[in-house]
């Protein structure tokens, strides 16, 4: 099939970026197979309007890039169907070191995936995802908000993105893989109610900083839970002014306040799981074998990478919310 392209003069992109993604698309369609040849530098000046040096740097970044290949006499053809991925995640912990594993091991190894953070940083989110367009076959993006998807995201074609773990796209043909913030975590609080009573009370750590990267939707089904149930409770904002006590329970979304408390108990000779109890938000190999390990309440991000991985392979939609189960260990 002959290559075809036509500049958008509207488009926010420059015309490098324009024609380098109307290539990869093309590639990643099926349209340019191996071996095809790409019109002559001058034949698709001629036919785009746009000017040579434009082309002729356009083709030098795909040759860079391996996607295209040159002969002196027959000019540029695609080199090989690459699959590059982009997978854009918030920011690193062991539960997303988990996820990346899950999702590498699951592809083929002529897959190449590039790793980036965003931060929570809008600025940071938008000028990867913009800098992105034209230079993946498949896009999968934790959103910067749980409430509503990103304009930018908008720009990235829905058939090869998926939205990950956090946030209900507001497109309807845009896949997802997300969890279950609410009703999930309240079934794995009913699980765990039994033990849960053996503490005077139950408190929720929950820092300000923490509402950038968790939904607040937790907040009313811990509520709930508590209010249904007679338990004493409250949502702790700063665990560096609270003092564990004995007969207190914890629910802890972040890392830094699980090590407070564990510092507080030793210093105070408390024992975890008997004097004090410990659920903490997502699990990790690590709370595994803390103490006599940490009992948490976590989706399952080798199954999450799982899923990720066969969209991007099987170029099948999903839509999918997984949701988190009670881990039992010895801190409750």
């Amino acid at each position: 099939m002959e290559f075809y392209f036509e500049l958008d003069k509207k488009s926010s992109q420059t015309k490098t970026q324009q024609l380098l993604y109307a290539i990869n698309e093309s590639i990643s369609n099926g349209e340019l197979k191996e071996g095809d040849f790409l019109p002559s530098i001058n034949q698709l000046s001629r036919q785009s309007g746009i000017s040579r040096d434009t082309i002729f740097k356009a083709y030098t970044i795909l040759k860079k890039r391996s996607i295209l290949a040159s002969t002196p006499t027959k000019g540029y053809f695609v080199n090989s169907v690459s699959f590059k991925v982009m997978m854009l995640l918030d920011n690193y912990s062991a539960f997303k070191e988990q996820l990346y594993n899950s999702f590498r091991n699951n592809l083929p190894e002529s897959y190449t995936i590039d790793l980036l953070f965003h931060h929570y940083n809008a600025d940071i989110f938008d000028q990867l995802i913009l800098n992105s367009l034209g230079r993946y076959s498949m896009y999968v993006v934790m959103n910067l908000n749980y409430q509503r998807t990103e304009k930018v995201i908008n720009k990235i074609d829905p058939e090869k993105l998926l939205i990950l773990d956090v946030g209900m796209p507001d497109n309807p043909d845009v896949s997802y893989v997300n969890q279950d913030f609410t009703l999930g975590v309240l079934d794995c609080l009913k699980e765990g109610l039994p033990k849960i009573r053996k503490y005077s009370q139950f408190h929720l750590v929950f820092p300000d900083s923490v509402s950038i990267s968790h939904p607040r939707g937790l907040i009313p089904s811990f509520n709930y839970f508590c209010n249904h149930n007679n338990i004493e409770s409250s949502v702790i904002k700063d665990m560096e002014s609270f003092p564990a006590e004995a007969g207190q329970s914890f629910l802890v979304i972040k890392d830094d306040d699980l090590v407070n408390i564990i510092k507080q108990c030793k210093n105070k000779k408390l024992r975890i799981g008997k004097d004090v109890g410990i659920i903490s938000y997502n699990d990790s190999p690590m709370k595994e074998i803390v103490g006599s390990g940490i009992t948490t309440i976590s989706v399952d991000f080798n199954e999450m990478g799982k899923k990720a991985a066969c969209f991007v392979k099987d170029k099948i939609k999903i839509f999918d919310t997984l949701s988190p189960r009670l881990i039992w260990r010895g801190s409750l």
